[in-house]
């Protein structure tokens, strides 16, 4: 009996993947509307305590979130495109100074070796660089053009802020009738279950990205003062790369400091780039990620990793998207999984049966 209710829930949930597998590409806007509601409901909550009503503190939260992404949003996202088209501009004459930087130190440390052409190298990436433009040019366009991807965004924007609203307004609700559907016997093993996960998510997804926010701000204010070109693009990107560990600081330092040794001359200059980018590790390491993520939220950086590839693999943006939530499952479940398996008889038993 008690197989075949295993095998049972096996099947559901593999029939649920596979019917979100097949519905991944209308899953957008569901589920940046379900990440808003459970991240904005702690403040809807808040506003609730001060006597306002469910639905207002819904409409407040919900409506200052969304018009907060639309001005940063109008403010942030020309600087970035120009800077970042800027960037692949200038890709021709970096490629053709480090050459010249380079070549002399290798014939130095290595004898003569055959001259690369610079005017060879400089019109290859020219083209490349160009074929980028016009591969970005054609995504934007397309996106306004084809039919299904307009529809897809346009969902996106409307959609989204719909389904935040009714799900944050319903929230308790839809717990409680979700707890009302737990079968007795467990209820209090699977709610000490999802309070450990609801933890875990509240540590690492609320917490990293307050850390994402104030190190891209850091990031482009400090490179910015420093007088880095491209500081905008630079700065956000590293600072939203911190979600992914250490990879997203070392691609947004390798940037910062490529550009660095480009633009400046002086070893001063290079330096306090460098020293931004590991002052920015040290406040994350030592300051940040301990106050606002925590170390206890159970999440292995590499685990992370693992489930962000593979979530992109399988969903594209919606896994990633969907990586967090499921690995922060996966591995409470599991650890629930080893905890029962490390007290049961099967594992205290010193003597095999017979």
């Amino acid at each position: 009996m008690k197989e075949r209710k295993g095998l049972f829930w096996i099947a559901i949930i593999v029939l649920f993947l596979l019917f979100l597998f097949l519905i991944r590409s209308i899953l957008l806007p569901f589920v940046l509307g379900a990440f808003t509601a459970y991240f904005l409901n702690p403040a809807t909550e808040n506003l609730e305590k001060n006597r306002i009503s469910r639905v207002n503190s819904t409409l407040i939260i919900t409506a200052c979130f969304f018009l907060s992404i639309i001005v940063l949003s109008v403010l942030i996202i020309p600087v970035v495109a120009s800077q970042f088209s800027a960037l692949i501009t200038a890709l021709p004459s970096y490629i053709t100074e480090a050459e010249q930087k380079f070549i002399p130190l290798i014939n130095r440390w290595i004898g003569d070796v055959a001259i690369i052409d610079a005017d060879n190298i400089k019109s290859a990436v020219a083209d490349f660089s160009g074929t980028l433009v016009k591969m970005a040019g054609a995504f934007i366009a397309g996106i306004f053009v084809s039919g299904m991807a307009f529809v897809n965004l346009l969902s996106l924007i409307l959609i989204t802020p719909v389904v935040t609203f009714y799900l944050l307004e319903d929230w308790d609700l839809i717990i409680a009738r979700i707890d009302s559907w737990l079968p007795r016997a467990h209820a209090a093993t699977i709610r000490t279950q999802i309070a450990i996960i609801d933890r875990t998510l509240a540590g690492f997804v609320r917490g990293q990205l307050n850390v994402c926010l104030i190190l891209a701000t850091y990031y482009t204010l400090a490179l910015s003062a420093a007088g880095l070109h491209f500081s905008s693009v630079i700065g956000i990107a590293t600072g939203l790369l911190v979600i992914v560990p250490y990879a997203g600081w070392m691609l947004g330092t390798a940037a910062g400091m490529g550009v660095a040794f480009f633009q400046f001359d002086s070893m001063m200059h290079i330096g306090i780039i460098a020293g931004i980018f590991v002052t920015g590790m040290i406040m994350e390491g030592n300051f940040l990620t301990p106050r606002l993520v925590g170390k206890k939220v159970g999440l292995h950086p590499v685990w992370i990793i693992f489930g962000m590839l593979s979530g992109a693999a399988l969903f594209g943006f919606v896994g990633v998207l969907l990586a967090v939530p499921a690995t922060a499952i996966i591995g409470v479940l599991s650890r629930f999984a080893l905890d029962r398996y490390l007290q049961s008889d099967y594992y205290r038993t010193k003597t095999a049966a017979k």
